[in-house]
């Protein structure tokens, strides 16, 4: 039966088109194997040299990432940290200015509220010395007035009798001056 088996495969390996071969020198199966094996015998340590070297290369590069992905997140949080520290000083800033802004319209305020009290003071001041002015310049009119009306009336009411009389009494008050 081995036969038969034997010569049935030659058969099918002999004919035309597809067929297993199955003389293994033949089918360098068995050179396959030993370049197979010595390749596994002396490449294991090469091979393993390569793989470890690879492995320590990617545990390298992901230690790498590991320690940038730590920066940054380091990195982010004091970002965020200094955000949000400008973010509190702007808005001291900005009330410090909205506090500033209102003490300058209050001081520009009270300015002009004395600068008019001032103005109006200085009016009123103004109108009083015209006012005195006025009255000091009726006063001395009436005067003058008063002065020529007085001087013609003595002129008309003064005589030679009436001017002597009052000579007299001059002289007299004049020497007793002098005692």
């Amino acid at each position: 039966m081995t036969i038969l088996n034997a010569s049935l495969i030659n058969i099918i390996a002999h004919s035309e088109g597809f067929g297993i071969n199955t003389d293994i020198l033949e089918t360098n199966v068995l050179n396959l194997a030993v370049v197979i094996g010595v390749l596994v015998y002396y490449g294991k340590p090469l091979i393993s040299d390569i793989v470890t070297s690879r492995k320590n290369t990617i545990l390298k590069t992901l230690e790498d990432a590991e320690a940038r992905f730590q920066q940054a997140s380091e990195n982010l949080s004091f970002a965020k940290e200094q955000l949000q520290k400008a973010k509190i000083k702007a808005e001291q800033i900005r009330n410090q200015g909205t506090s500033i802004a209102k003490q300058a319209a209050n001081k520009i305020i009270n300015l002009a509220e004395n600068d008019i009290k001032r103005l109006k003071e200085t009016t009123l001041y103004t109108i009083k010395l015209e006012e005195e002015k006025c009255l000091t310049e009726v006063v001395r009119l009436l005067n003058d007035m008063a002065f020529v009306k007085a001087v013609e009336k003595i002129k008309q009411n003064l005589n030679s009798n009436v001017q002597k009389k009052i000579v007299l009494q001059n002289t007299e008050k004049l020497s007793n001056f002098k005692r």
